[in-house]
């Protein structure tokens, strides 16, 4: 590896102004927005597989913010000097393609010995087959909880291949393609800053194709115009267009309609509603019809004169917003101490009476809810939030991890 670039020179050349306008080489390149992207994607998969960490190892788990950059094989290399572990995993539904988590050997060690029930101080020896599973079995739960929080911002169902656990001495000579075949060009990688309680303070890093983070890029904007175009959609349904009709035809109407020995209603139209034609009202009240000076509905004035009559949505002034002399914001700390329920609702379905009376001890009842969803969080029985059950200590717990606006 004497002729590898380092990853200033890396960085230095993509962001170059000939890589800017070579063409190929720029629609093969992140832009800005797509490594926030990408970064936000791996804040949210990494976030939620610490909190499965955390149920794993019963230690507090902490991932930092991810930092998104360009790499290849050779800056692998040289990150690691001693053995690590190369994670893969591969999307089977709803992606295509995989990406690669690199573990150091001493965090692989101390993650498997708490999986066991040590205190995370077991780190001798050689990494053997039962910690490569181990492993991989942590991965899997914790990549399979990203998976499912990479769903509900996709909107789509995602899911993963059993991952695959590899020791791998960098120091040595490698076929980088053996483990996947991105990793002979250049990739995207994605560094986090890893502490397990009071023993580990490490990094990790995951690698990602470049094709494979523009996809999740696209799938991700592709989502969000879609939600925006149905909140758009949503908002022209709910507050349709009034309809304006002629001044002309509604003179017509009221100078048709016959007086019967009727007298005209001296009323004054309220205050920010349209003055309409006169309308007659009959002396006394009949059985079914409005008091004198109560407004008459367009259907019961059609019943009553066989005739369509014009009506019209009220327009009103619109609100300044100032506030009267003596009326000051009111004060929210007054209700600070009011205690609310809150609720976390694991999932729910519905049973006859006949399945009822047929439950026992043992009896196992099935929720609409997948395992791993976010569950959600009701506050006095309203619908406010989504999470995740935590572990905290021997007590179940709740992490919010969206707001529902």
């Amino acid at each position: 590896m004497d002729g590898a670039m380092s990853q200033e020179e890396i960085n230095a050349l993509l962001n170059s102004p000939a890589a800017a306008g070579g063409g190929e080489s720029d629609a093969a390149l992140l832009t800005d927005n797509e490594k926030d992207a990408i970064g936000e994607i791996a804040n949210i998969s990494m976030g939620t597989a610490a909190t499965t960490l955390f149920s794993l190892v019963n230690r507090k788990v902490d991932i930092s913010t991810p930092v998104v950059s360009y790499a290849n094989w050779g800056d692998i290399c040289d990150a690691y000097e001693r053995p690590c572990v190369f994670i893969r995993i591969g999307y089977t539904v709803g992606l295509d393609g995989s990406n690669i988590l690199v573990l150091k050997e001493h965090d692989v060690k101390v993650i498997t010995d708490l999986m066991m029930g040590g205190d995370g101080s077991n780190t001798d020896g050689e990494i053997t087959e039962l910690h490569l599973s181990a492993i991989s079995e942590a991965m899997n739960q914790m990549m399979g909880s990203a998976a499912t929080s990479l769903s509900s911002m996709l909107n789509k169902v995602i899911d993963i291949s059993p991952p695959v656990a590899d020791l791998i001495d960098l120091q040595q000579t490698v076929d980088e393609t053996a483990i996947d075949e991105f990793l002979a060009g250049e990739f995207v990688k994605i560094t986090f800053k890893m502490e397990i309680g009071d023993i580990v303070n490490s990094e990790i890093m995951q690698l990602y194709p470049i094709s494979f983070a523009k996809e999740m890029c696209a799938n991700v904007t592709e989502t969000m115009e879609e939600d925006t175009n149905s909140t758009v959609s949503s908002g022209q349904q709910e507050a349709p267009a009034p309809q304006a009709a002629p001044q002309q035809a509604s003179q017509q109407q009221a100078a048709s309609q016959p007086m019967m020995g009727q007298q005209q209603m001296g009323a004054q139209p309220m205050m920010g509603q349209p003055q309409m034609g006169a309308q007659p009202m009959m002396q006394q009240p009949m059985m079914g019809q409005p008091m004198m000076g109560q407004p008459m509905m367009g259907q019961e004035m059609s019943q009553m004169y066989g005739q369509q009559v014009n009506v019209q949505p009220a327009q009103f002034q619109a609100f300044s917003g100032n506030v009267p002399v003596g009326y000051g914001p009111e004060n929210i700390d007054l209700i600070m101490d009011v205690p609310l329920e809150v609720t976390v609702e694991l999932g729910r379905t519905s049973k006859s009476i006949k399945e009822i009376l047929d439950f026992t001890p043992g009896t196992i009842i099935e929720l609409n809810r997948i395992a791993g969803e976010p569950i959600d969080v009701l506050v006095n029985g309203k619908f406010v939030a989504k999470g995740e059950v935590v572990i905290i200590e021997e007590s179940y717990g709740i992490r919010i991890t969206e707001i529902i606006k």
